[in-house]
């Protein structure tokens, strides 16, 4: 018999709350498989199970908060015989399959059913699957307690959110338009009045709770950052690097692709910063156990700022393996699921060096905070005109400060400054990056 168990979806995580099984008793299921979806202060993650087999008994009640580590199922080798008896919780929470919960031990709220997912396909050991990006109707977790709370039909919004997804305001607008549709029983406004108020409070309700949620988020990065600051001997590492080179080759493969098919600089500089990962394989990896493990792939954590306030930083796996459009396929769906609130647990746990990019933002140096276990972060600003020294003679480049934030337990400063020099090197010739 083996136990699933609720996964660790980074270093601040300590609990996270059942929001749906997408299996039931009896179901088999492959390894990367989806099986249910958890709320954590940060977003609704998709978690899959990374073991095939079939599933014998849920153990969580949707709703239910779960320790990380505690046991959410048991799943049995194909074969080993028929299930156990199903107890009357994981029963409940089998049947519910699509439903929610206004807390821990709240009712379950009816909950819209999700779209079809594709068949799941078996990854390798250390080795994500890559896939095109995924396209299931997404809902940030804000909107489907909202949506459950006013009785709104979330298959039949038309979402205003990234690539499409449903937010609140989706929802919001669809229960304040309810009213104003030719009603059955004209002769009863007070009823129409009475839904009306019943639609402000809940939506108050809702915007209540995403406060929560946010105040949630900035305790949990507070606590992963304190722990940083306490544990890493951080050193940090500063280059200006000439981007020119890089943007000007950018601009030609671009020229007369339609808006979609555009590659954006922020591709080429992930990539990069993973080829050189490759080469320098002391910034890839995580400190456990007083001492350094290294990853055997890299996996770049993007840091992404939410819209309701917050960060995360979920992975883009094999990067440095990738082309370059995939890799900006992949970057493009990433943010819209961050900002959607839809990931998947692979995409937490797995990152083995981050990437914080504020040049969108007017900042010229960013020194960043390590975000542990991992051993490195690497820091990009605001790539800007500025007066270089160029062959002797000076002239005005494209530049943009490039910085690292390292532990001093896995490597010193000479070794970071090959790193940075690498990465420089690479976006210098951006023609090995494409490939």
């Amino acid at each position: 018999m083996i136990e699933f168990t609720m996964p660790s979806l980074g270093s601040d995580m300590d609990e996270g709350c059942l929001d749906e099984w997408l299996v039931k008793p009896g179901d088999t299921v492959e390894r990367g498989q989806v099986v249910a979806v958890v709320e954590t202060t940060k977003a609704a993650v998709e978690v899959e199970c990374w073991h095939a087999g079939i599933v014998d008994e849920l153990l969580v009640q949707v709703g239910q908060t779960v320790s990380v580590g505690a046991p959410m199922a048991r799943l049995r080798e194909t074969g080993d015989g028929e299930p156990a008896s199903v107890p009357a919780a994981s029963a409940a929470s089998a049947a519910s399959g699509a439903t929610g919960s206004t807390g821990a031990s709240g009712p379950a709220a009816a909950r819209a059913p999700r779209q079809p997912r594709p068949a799941p396909m078996t990854a390798p050991p250390g080795r994500r699957r890559e896939t095109t990006p995924t396209h299931r109707r997404w809902i940030s977790p804000a909107a489907r307690r909202a949506a459950a709370t006013l009785g709104v039909d979330v298959e039949a919004l038309t979402g205003t959110g990234p690539q499409g997804s449903i937010v609140i305001a989706d929802v919001e607008r669809a229960a304040t338009a309810a009213p104003a549709a030719p009603a059955a029983a004209p002769s009863a406004p007070s009823s129409t009045a009475a839904s009306t108020a019943d639609g402000r409070a809940a939506t108050k309700s809702a915007a209540a709770r995403a406060a929560e949620r946010g105040a949630a988020m900035r305790k949990s990065i507070a606590a992963a950052m304190a722990r940083s600051k306490r544990e890493i001997p951080h050193y940090y590492l500063s280059k200006e690097i000439k981007l020119d080179t890089a943007l000007g080759w950018l601009a030609e493969r671009n020229a007369g692709r339609p808006i979609t098919e555009l590659v954006l600089p922020a591709a080429l500089q992930l990539k990069a910063v993973a080829v050189a990962a490759q080469r320098f394989g002391e910034f890839n990896g995580f400190w456990r156990d007083d001492q350094f493990v290294p990853a055997s792939g890299v996996h770049v954590g993007v840091a992404i700022s939410l819209r309701g306030g917050g960060l995360v930083a979920p992975a883009l796996h094999d990067v440095a393996e990738k082309p370059l459009e995939l890799v900006m396929a992949d970057l493009t769906d990433l943010v819209a699921r961050a900002r959607a609130g839809s990931l998947r647990s692979s995409e937490f746990s797995d990152p083995t060096i981050t990437v914080t990019n504020l040049g969108d933002n007017g900042v010229d140096t960013v020194f960043g905070v390590i975000y542990p276990p991992q051993v490195a972060l690497v820091g990009m600003g605001t790539p800007a005109p500025r007066v270089c020294a160029v062959d002797g003679g000076i002239r005005i480049a494209t530049t943009m400060q490039l910085t690292l934030a390292a532990d001093h337990r896995a490597s010193d400063g000479h070794r970071g400054a090959q790193f940075l020099t690498a990465i420089d090197q690479l976006l210098a010739q951006p023609d090995v990056l494409e490939k």
